[in-house]
């Protein structure tokens, strides 16, 4: 089966190479356009990015692909309100990079608040001749004091998931992928493809 990915973080490429084993994925092309997340929830934005990649593709689309997978995924942090939540890829935009964002955020938690959050993803698959759906999983975690780790990607250096000692940013990917909110996800998703 092979699956248009709606996205152009190569992160997001990577782990979803990985944990869609057997599955081809194309990449957003460069010269495609942005795809928009306007909606509240994870589940508005992923339909909005799967459905508009969707009708793109199939006007200018370069090879023939079975359905669009498109994911919203975010950082909920409950002493924010659940922020940034559904803005976690807009959180803090006068800030370059992650690691700017992770120590911003971490910044913006009350001394004495409690440290709990959890990370979301919604994905929304659309094939190209049926009604697009979606899947959704997430992790429990707390917030680790400060940034930890190189591997992963976004928040991954600032979150602990529950029952480790150690940020996504340190634990091996195949650690990661037995029980990150994608990797839960993308097993619903590969349950319901060959459901």
């Amino acid at each position: 089966m092979k699956l248009l990915l709606a996205s152009r973080n190569a992160g997001k490429l990577r782990e979803f190479a990985e944990l869609l084993p057997g599955l081809t994925l194309v990449p957003w092309p460069a010269d495609a356009p942005e795809l928009p997340e306007t909606g509240a929830f994870f589940q508005d934005n992923a339909l909005q990015k799967a459905e508009g990649a969707q009708t793109w593709w199939q006007e200018h689309g370069t090879e023939p692909v079975d359905a669009v997978l498109a994911d919203d995924s975010g950082l909920c942090v409950d002493a924010l309100w659940g922020g940034p939540g559904v803005l976690s890829a807009r959180f803090a935009p006068d800030l370059a990079t992650y690691a700017e964002k992770n120590r911003r955020l971490l910044s913006m938690l009350p001394e004495d608040a409690p440290r709990t959050a959890r990370f979301v993803c919604v994905l929304a698959c659309a094939p190209l001749n049926g009604l697009a759906f979606t899947v959704g999983a997430a992790v429990e975690g707390t917030l680790a004091p400060e940034p930890r780790g190189d591997s992963g990607f976004g928040y991954d250096p600032i979150f602990i998931p529950a029952g480790f000692d150690r940020t996504f940013g340190e634990l091996p990917s195949d650690v990661k992928h037995t029980l990150s909110h994608r990797a839960r996800a993308c097993a619903l998703l590969r349950s319901r493809l060959q459901g």
